[in-house]
């Protein structure tokens, strides 16, 4: 294995523990904060970061327009809709689930590579991602099952397995973007601005009124939790990611996913006290299974759609 490739596997490890402890991160801080409070403060962090790196730090910016366009595009999806719909699913379900239902982001890719890029999978990987999705289905309906959240919990995992799904269109075209040199400082930070600049519209109203009371009265924790996802689960991770896509293949990139429960499940349970129900386990071990069956070795019979 090349230097490069050893580099990029180990700035993966470091962006699948700061990502595997987002989630119960973002559980907590929505306790002090409305999901679109929390992301403009999120995001005006992040720009102020960004604004800082671009004065002191010379990053290539891309003369293609295609290329900048497919970058601002990747940055809203990534920024306003997917953390946007994470954060409006963490609100309504658990932290546990959330994370257990990110893990179908390698699924959801090689997927979506078969039907929008022509890649190929193998027979087992279908029957592997058939499986996954079996085991997604059951967490997702999780709530009704154990006859506690309701449609309030449904609701949340299906804003999660949204936002899972645009994750994967963005994974896409943020390695178009790289293949076309462009800099993954400046992608990463661009989407931050791009995040900040879409939200402050809606969310100016409520922080200049009576929010922002509650953005000063807040306890220090909650705030803590925004620079957590600002700096290190935003600003580092994104650029870790971007940074090690350049170096290896989109669908390796995104086993990272596999790992966020690993980090993010005792978290969850130590801290915020999140209960491990039945059918969370049964559909945890039919994802594994699935998700084993479908990486388990190279391939040899191929399909396409």
């Amino acid at each position: 294995m090349s230097p490069l490739r050893k580099r990029a596997y180990l700035e993966l490890l470091v962006v699948a523990i700061i990502w595997g402890c987002a989630s119960p991160v973002i559980k907590y801080t929505l306790g002090g904060f409305s999901p679109a409070i929390f992301l403009t403060y999120r995001f005006f962090i992040s720009t102020v970061i960004a604004v800082i790196i671009f004065f002191f730090v010379k990053v290539k910016i891309p003369k293609n327009p295609k290329t900048m366009g497919i970058i601002l595009i990747n940055g809203f999806l990534l920024s306003t809709v997917s953390l946007g719909l994470l954060f409006l699913g963490t609100d309504k379900t658990t932290s546990i689930e959330s994370n257990l239902i990110s893990t179908m982001s390698p699924i959801i890719i090689a997927v979506a590579g078969v039907f929008f890029l022509r890649e190929r999978i193998t027979k087992r990987e279908s029957l592997g991602i058939l499986i996954a999705l079996g085991g997604t289905l059951i967490t997702i309906i999780e709530p009704i099952l154990k006859f506690n959240q309701g449609f309030t919990g449904l609701t949340g995992n299906l804003l999660v397995l949204a936002s899972v799904i645009v994750s994967a269109a963005t994974a896409i075209l943020a390695k178009i973007a790289l293949r076309d040199e462009a800099d993954a400082l400046f992608a990463t930070n661009v989407s931050f601005i791009v995040g900040f600049l879409t939200l402050i519209p809606f969310t100016l109203r409520q922080i200049l009124n009576a929010d922002f009371q509650v953005l000063t009265s807040v306890p220090i924790g909650y705030h803590l939790g925004v620079f957590y996802m600002a700096i290190l689960s935003g600003t580092l991770a994104y650029f870790l990611w971007h940074k090690a896509e350049k170096t290896i293949e989109v669908g390796e990139v995104n086993l990272v996913a596999y790992l966020y429960p690993v980090f993010g499940a005792p978290l969850s349970l130590l801290w915020l006290k999140e209960k491990i129900e039945t059918p969370f386990i049964i559909g945890g071990i039919i994802i594994i299974i699935g998700v084993a069956l479908a990486q388990w070795k190279k391939r040899s019979y191929v399909i396409s759609a």
